[in-house]
Order: C-alpha cells, then sequence, then structure tokens
C-alpha cells in the first residue's frame, strides 16, 4: 500500500490511447519530463463505415506496457507515482461484463464510425430532433454514443443483453486499474441524447428504448478519484497498490489542458489523425452545428468540434498514392511525409485549382453528415501529385474556418489559437491554416500531447496543485505562425467554392453512401 511520503516531492504519471498511438509520461511537479513512451496500434476497419479498436490489445496491452516501460526507463520506484491520470479517444462504446471483460472483438469508436446513420434518423424520429437539442445542446450525429449504443442493442442483441455496463475507452481502463465504473462529465456530454447538459447527469427518460440507465457508468468530473490501484492491477502495470485513479477525460481535452487552453476565450485545434477543437466558453453556448459540452473542471464549459480525418488522411495518401516514398524511407532514405512535404512547398496558394472535400470517413462539424464522402475536384493533367498533397492540406484549412465561422455568428470568436499535434511539424500545413482563416497560431515548444495534461490533472486531483491555471507554469511557447495577407485573399475565393462544393455534390453523395454494402 502507499507510504506517508510527502506530496511535496513526487512524480504524477498520465498515459493517453490515441487513434494510432498511445503515450505515457512521468512529470516531476514542476512540469518536467522525466520519462516518456509511446507505443503504435492499429484502427480496425471491419466494414465500410466501421471503426474499431481492440480493447484488450489497444486499450488495456498500451496501457500496461506504457506503465513499466516509463517506470523501467526512468527508475522511479512505484511508490513515487503521487497520482494517475487517463485519457483516451472518445467517446467510445464499449459493452463489459461484471469483471470487466469485454463482450465483443471491439471497441466502436467516435465519429469517424458511422454505421448508425439509420439509428441517428430512428432516434430523431421517435424522441425528436428539436427535444434531443433541448435537453443535450446537441444534436444527433456520428459522434453520439446513443445511435451506437440502439446499433448494438439491434444488431448484436446477445451482446447487448449479456453486458453489465456499457463504457468508453477511458472508463474501460479505470475499470481495470480501479474496479469501479466511471465516466467524467465532458465524455458523457457526447453520449447524446442519454446526458442533460443543464442538469448534468443521465437523461433517463431519453434512455427509455436505448439502454438501462443502471447500465451506465457513474459521472464525475475529470479531476473527481475514481479510485486506487487494486492489487491485481498493480501486479500487472507496475503500479503501487492504493495509488489514486482520476476520472481522466478525452484525449482532446487533456491536450487542451496541456498546453494551457483552460480560460475562457482560448481555444485549442488538434492535428491529429483526426482534427479536434475545444473552445472555452464563458457560458454554455449552443448550436445546432457544434457540440456543447462540459469542460474538465467543475463549473466550465466548452464547444467540441471535430473533422472526422486529418492526419488519418495523409496517411491514406502516404500509403495508397506514395509507396515509392516508402520505400525509399524503408531503405534507409528520406521520411516519406517529409518527401511529401517537400514537394508540396512551392506548390501556390489554391493549389493551381484543385480542391479536396476531406469527408473519407463522413463529417462530423460542422456538417454533421455521416454519409458525406472524400473528393478530389478540377484535376487537370497539369496537377501533380504535390499537388494533390498539398489540396488535402488545405481542405483542413476550409474545414477549420468553417467552424470559425460558426463561432463568430455565436460570439464566440476566440481570442487566442493554440495548435497542437503531429500536424504542428508540418509548416507547409500550419502556414496554409493561417493563411485560410486569417488568423495567427501559437505553437508550444514542448508538445508531449495528452498524456502530458493527464499527469497534470492528476496532480490537480489530488491536491498538488492549487488551481488549473497552475498549468501555465509548466508551458513555453516556440513559434506563432502568423497569416499571408497575399495568400489570403487568394483562399477567400477557394474556401467559398469549397462550401459550395458539397452543396452541389451532397445529394450524389448521399445516394451513393445507400449503394454502399453495409452489414
Amino acid at each position: 500500500m502507499r507510504s506517508s511520503k510527502s506530496m511535496s516531492t513526487g512524480y504524477l504519471l498520465g498515459i493517453d490511447i490515441g487513434t494510432y498511438e498511445s503515450k505515457g509520461v512521468i512529470t516531476n511537479l514542476e512540469g518536467e519530463v522525466i520519462s516518456l513512451q509511446t507505443c503504435a496500434h492499429d484502427m480496425n476497419i471491419p466494414h465500410v463505415g466501421w471503426a474499431e479498436h481492440d480493447a484488450e490489445k489497444v486499450w488495456w496491452d498500451d496501457f500496461v506496457t506504457l506503465s513499466n516501460n516509463l517506470l523501467s526507463s526512468s527508475g522511479i520506484k512505484s511508490d513515487e507515482i503521487l497520482a494517475v491520470g487517463i485519457s483516451a479517444i472518445a467517446p467510445d462504446l464499449l459493452p463489459v461484463d461484471k469483471d470487466c471483460n469485454p463482450l465483443r472483438p471491439g471497441g466502436i469508436l467516435y465519429g469517424v464510425d458511422t454505421r448508425a446513420a439509420q439509428e441517428i434518423d430512428e432516434l430523431n424520429e421517435v424522441i425528436g430532433a428539436e427535444n434531443i437539442f433541448d435537453k443535450t445542446g446537441n444534436m444527433l450525429s456520428s459522434q453520439a454514443i446513443g445511435p451506437k449504443l440502439l446499433w448494438l442493442k439491434k444488431n448484436e442483441p446477445d451482446v447487448y443483453k449479456s453486458a453489465y455496463k456499457f463504457l468508453t475507452a477511458s472508463s474501460f481502463i479505470i475499470a481495470r486499474l480501479t474496479g469501479n465504473f466511471v465516466i467524467d462529465h465532458l465524455t458523457a456530454s457526447f453520449w447524446v441524447p442519454l446526458y442533460d447538459i443543464k442538469n448534468k447527469s443521465w437523461n433517463v427518460d431519453f434512455c427509455k428504448g436505448i439502454v438501462e440507465p443502471e447500465r451506465l457508468a457513474e459521472i464525475l468530473w475529470t479531476t473527481d478519484v475514481a479510485g486506487k490501484i487494486s492489487k491485481n492491477a498493480a501486479s500487472l502495470t507496475g503500479l503501487l497498490e492504493g495509488t489514486p485513479v482520476i476520472a481522466g477525460t478525452a484525449d482532446a481535452a487533456a491536450e487542451a489542458v496541456s498546453v494551457g487552453v483552460v480560460n475562457p476565450g482560448q481555444m485549442m485545434v488538434m492535428y491529429g489523425s483526426t482534427i479536434f477543437m475545444y473552445a472555452v466558453t464563458e457560458h454554455q453556448v449552443t448550436d445546432k452545428r457544434l457540440w456543447a459540452c462540459q469542460f474538465v473542471f467543475p463549473g466550465s464549459s466548452a464547444l467540441g468540434m471535430g473533422m472526422s480525418t486529418s492526419g488519418s488522411l495523409t496517411r491514406w495518401f502516404r500509403d495508397q498514392l506514395a509507396p515509392d516514398l516508402i520505400a525509399i524511407e524503408k531503405s534507409g532514405g528520406e521520411n516519406a511525409y517529409a518527401a511529401l512535404i517537400r514537394i508540396s512547398e512551392n506548390i501556390p496558394a489554391g493549389s493551381e485549382g484543385l480542391i479536396v472535400l476531406p469527408y473519407f470517413s463522413g463529417e462530423r462539424t460542422p456538417i454533421n453528415d455521416p454519409r458525406a464522402k472524400g473528393v478530389f475536384f478540377g484535376l487537370t493533367l497539369a496537377h501533380t501529385r504535390g499537388h494533390m498533397f498539398k489540396a488535402i492540406l488545405e481542405s483542413m484549412g476550409y474545414g477549420v474556418r468553417n467552424h470559425f465561422d460558426v463561432m463568430n455568428e455565436l460570439d464566440s470568436y476566440p481570442k487566442e489559437i493554440i495548435a497542437v499535434g503531429g500536424g504542428t511539424k508540418n509548416n507547409v500545413w500550419m502556414q496554409a491554416i493561417s493563411d485560410i482563416c486569417k488568423v495567427p497560431q501559437k505553437i508550444p515548444s514542448l508538445t508531449v500531447g495528452a498524456s502530458y495534461g493527464d499527469a497534470f490533472l492528476a496532480g490537480l486531483g489530488i491536491g498538488i496543485f492549487n488551481s488549473y491555471t497552475d498549468i501555465n507554469s509548466w508551458i513555453n511557447y516556440m513559434s506563432i505562425i502568423q497569416p499571408n495577407p497575399n495568400n489570403s485573399a487568394i483562399y477567400d475565393g477557394f474556401y467559398d467554392q469549397y462550401l459550395k462544393l458539397y452543396q452541389s455534390t451532397k445529394l450524389i453523395m448521399h445516394t451513393i453512401y445507400n449503394f454502399d454494402s453495409y452489414p
């Protein structure tokens, strides 16, 4: 069990489970990274429109591996870890039994999984779209867990009936560590239509016909202590039995905290496998195009926004259209992504008339269309691979700008934008975003990611820090990407065409969606 070691000394451990990679960190109480470890894994796509993770092999095994590796590589003893923070991709859906054993091969992932489009329509018809929006602050979309629960109930009835609890990725790990089934308020906000955003509780009336409320996890705030490391978990993870574990949160929210996005008016744009944005607001703002949610601290609120593809689309492009560059990289040559960036950096703004709609996994906000499809429009024989890659990067900028326009309508335009994630290493991409959106972006010098925020939140949860603003003492900013007015003027015209292109092809997209073979 935990010793009586003073909390004025010691370390904090944070682990984040991402779409394609998990990352863990041990920090001291001043925010210095003592050890950093990563684990790569795959996302499974068993059918068109599906996206899953193996909960055992990805979520739990990654945590166990990272925890052990962090301790062994740092030389830090388990009794020196004061608390553990966890985040993960969210929201997800995993049915488990009483012993927290998964009841299906994969956990159903967030908005990139579009299998429940029919259930969205069904719930809107039965409950009423306006009624759902009034109680939850959100419209149903591919991000919502309610329709996926209904899909599970209809398509895998034996699994549904056998489930003791329905969890998300972070909930699953916490249950494995502590034996307690919990979910944080921010993640619960995305379990539309089950979460009542005004009363901050499960909506019993909306649960009817979808799931019994007692089969949902207990809702806590991110920094609440969810439980302590059990004897069994200690033997597997190398952590000390009795170490406090906080309730944790979604990966993007933890990443926002990690770079100091904690005050109203601040916004994080995370360039990862998808683009996810959090804008902290003065009060709860609701709009049918965006996601209203609780933030990680009691009494805090935010607008959440997400595009379904980002790094996953550049990865697709590399894998499918640049195998020669991958081969060169494997033989010891230039990194394939670096090569693509190099051949795209001299492509002029607008990619000489080539526009991409990045809806390769449907789209989340602000169009909330799981039936949307990816488009390359305007291709000519003069276009090169570099043009196509640059147009993909620009498409992300058009998508981000669309969100800024919506926020401007809501009088919630951000005062400060902080960019994080692997995409920030791509200067061509970051410059295009700033040029298209006409905004400066701050890039922190240390971008460990969500696990770094997890470590801080764990310390806050056990009282090491006095306030969430203490995170600012951990952060330094490296650079500011300023918009180029000349490029911005060019992008204005292409942005208008980007918006029109979706509206012009929407009906065709939906028709093709219905042609697809869904099990």
